[in-house]
């Protein structure tokens, strides 16, 4: 959208730069982690730039546990929730995989891992099947345009052929119902 990238190109010099993605609408958004002999301190969201990825105001954020083997979906959100994923401890590999009609990247899947060795957010644009593999134990964080509903939790198969091959594992710890899903 072009204001979108009136942002990107006037931000304000404090703010992260995103990085696009092969996926449209999908940016990373690097983060800077201060660090000193407490321990460190790191801006994961602020409300200002949040909106401006994708225009509309964080209405939820969930914090999730995991041990490492784990994979959590792929799920998707036909209402068009927006998602914004950090890795405050360990790591992760958020997959990605556009579903979107009509998208200019319809049919692209992608991954990156994010967490300790990777400070990042990963902005997810609505309707965009996504879900990660823990690579370790991990705290994951993610903040959403919609409150929770579970009439609009949708599933993806983490084991499609078209996303397979991001995972570290064929042999994930899953819940059950995406094992049903896969």
């Amino acid at each position: 959208p072009p204001a979108r990238r009136r942002w990107l190109a006037h931000r304000d010099s404090v703010s992260p730069t995103p990085q696009t993605t092969p996926i449209d609408g999908a940016l990373v958004v690097p983060l800077t982690r201060h660090e000193d002999s407490r321990g460190w301190f790191l801006e994961a969201r602020k409300e200002s730039w949040f909106r401006e990825l994708g225009g509309k105001p964080s209405m939820q954020t969930n914090i999730v546990y995991s041990k490492q083997g784990v994979i959590r979906g792929l799920h998707y959100h036909e209402l068009g929730q927006d998602d914004l994923f950090f890795c405050a401890q360990g790591m992760v590999r958020v997959v990605l995989f556009d579903r979107r009609e009509g998208s200019p990247t319809e049919g692209v899947a992608w991954s990156i891992d994010i967490g300790e060795d990777n400070p990042a957010a990963v902005y997810v644009p609505g309707r965009t099947a996504h879900g990660y593999e823990s690579l370790t134990d991990c705290l994951f964080c993610y903040h959403v345009t919609h409150e929770y509903n579970p009439d609009d939790e949708n599933m993806f198969p983490w084991n499609d052929e078209r996303v397979k091959h991001l995972w570290t594992t064929d042999t994930p710890i899953l819940s059950a119902r995406d094992v049903l899903d896969g």
